[in-house]
C-alpha cells in the first residue's frame, strides 16, 4: 500500500486570546486526515473553520500545539520534502516593483534553477495562467485577480508533486474561475496531489475526488462526493407525447416547464413518481427519463455544519 501524500494525525492548534488574562482558543481540534497520492481534495468550511490554520501548519508557518503532520512521508517542514511542494497563500503578496516574469525567475533561482531555465519556466507558466501578454508589467499595476494568477504560477515554478492552494478562486472573475478550475483539473490529470481550501462549494463539487468538511476547528465529514449521504429532494421527470393541458389536468403546471417539445416535471419528495406515471400514460405520455434530485454539496454542507453537537 502506497504512503499517503499528506497525513494529519490529531493536529491541534491553540492560540492565546485576550490582553489582560489570555486564554487558549482552539482553532484546530484533533484533525486526522489522509490524502492519497494524485488525489484532488477539497478542504471545505466557512470562514473561521480552521482551513487556513491547517495549511499554515502544513507549511510550518506556525507550529502545532499537539498532533503531527507528514507530507510525502516526511514530517511537515522537512527541507527535502518542501522542495517538492507548491503553495498559494490566501492573500499572496509579492514584490510589486518586479514584473511577473522577474518574480518567477527569482523564485526559480530559490529552487536552484539556472537563470535560463527559470526564464523558460516563467514563460511557460505565465502563458499557462493567461498572463503571457502582461509578463513585463510591474506587479503594482496588476488587479487582484491577476495577482492570484501570478500566485498560481509561483506555486508551480518548481514542478511540485503536491500543491496546496488556499482559496484559489479568491478575487477571480467568472473567466478566471473557469480557467482556475481547468488548471486544477489538469494538475490532477498530471498525477499531482492537490489540496485546496475553499468555501465556494460549487467549485469543489466540480473538481474534487473527495472532500473534507470543517466547522469550528473540527473535521465533521469526509468522503467522496458520490458516497456522502446526500438526501433525495425529489425527482425530475421528463416525458414526451404529453401536452401542457395534460399536465395541467394532473395539477402539476406550477412545477412543469416545456423544453424542446417535452414536459420537464419537478416532483417533490411527497410526490412519488409511481403515482404520476399511470396518469401520464393514460394521456399518451412516454417517459424519457426519471432522475432523483439530490441535495447539492452546498445543501449537504449547511446541513452537517448546522447539526448540534458536531463541533464546539
Amino acid at each position: 500500500m502506497s504512503t499517503p501524500a499528506i497525513t494529519l494525525d490529531g493536529l491541534t492548534k491553540d492560540y492565546a486570546v485576550g490582553f489582560w488574562r489570555p486564554r487558549p482558543h482552539r482553532a484546530l481540534d484533533q484533525v486526522s486526515l489522509e490524502v492519497a497520492t494524485g488525489e484532488v481534495l477539497g478542504y471545505l468550511g466557512p470562514n473561521g473553520a480552521g482551513k487556513t490554520t491547517t495549511l499554515k501548519l502544513l507549511m510550518q508557518l506556525i507550529y502545532p500545539t499537539a498532533g503531527t503532520a507528514e507530507i510525502l512521508g516526511c514530517p511537515a517542514g522537512d527541507v527535502d520534502a518542501s522542495l517538492r511542494l507548491g503553495y498559494l497563500p490566501e492573500l499572496p503578496y509579492f514584490y510589486d516593483n518586479l514584473s511577473a516574469e522577474e518574480l518567477l525567475i527569482y523564485f526559480g533561482g530559490l529552487f536552484g534553477l539556472s537563470t535560463a531555465d527559470a526564464r523558460e519556466r516563467a514563460t511557460t507558466l505565465l502563458d499557462r495562467v493567461g498572463l503571457g501578454a502582461a509578463r513585463h508589467q510591474r506587479l503594482r499595476r496588476y488587479s487582484k485577480g491577476m495577482l492570484q494568477r501570478v500566485g498560481i504560477a509561483q506555486a508551480l515554478v518548481n514542478d511540485p508533486e503536491v500543491v496546496f492552494l488556499d482559496e484559489p478562486m479568491s478575487g477571480l472573475d467568472p473567466v478566471g474561475r473557469r480557467d482556475m478550475r481547468e488548471l486544477i483539473r489538469q494538475l490532477g490529470a498530471e498525477g499531482r496531489t492537490v489540496f485546496f481550501s475553499s468555501h465556494i462549494l460549487s467549485d469543489a463539487e466540480a473538481l474534487c475526488s473527495r472532500v473534507a468538511i470543517m466547522a469550528r476547528g473540527k473535521l465533521i465529514a469526509t468522503g467522496r462526493i458520490a458516497d456522502l449521504a446526500f438526501e433525495v429532494r425529489g425527482w425530475e421527470l421528463v416525458v414526451s407525447g404529453a401536452s401542457a393541458d395534460d399536465v395541467r389536468a394532473l395539477g402539476l403546471e406550477e412545477s412543469t416547464r416545456e423544453v424542446d417539445g417535452r414536459q420537464v416535471i419537478e416532483l417533490a419528495i411527497d410526490q412519488p413518481p409511481d403515482r404520476i406515471l399511470p396518469e401520464l400514460a393514460r394521456h399518451g405520455a412516454q417517459v424519457v427519463s426519471l432522475t432523483p434530485r439530490h441535495e447539492s454539496l452546498e445543501d449537504y454542507f449547511m446541513r452537517v455544519v448546522s447539526q448540534p453537537g458536531e463541533a464546539s
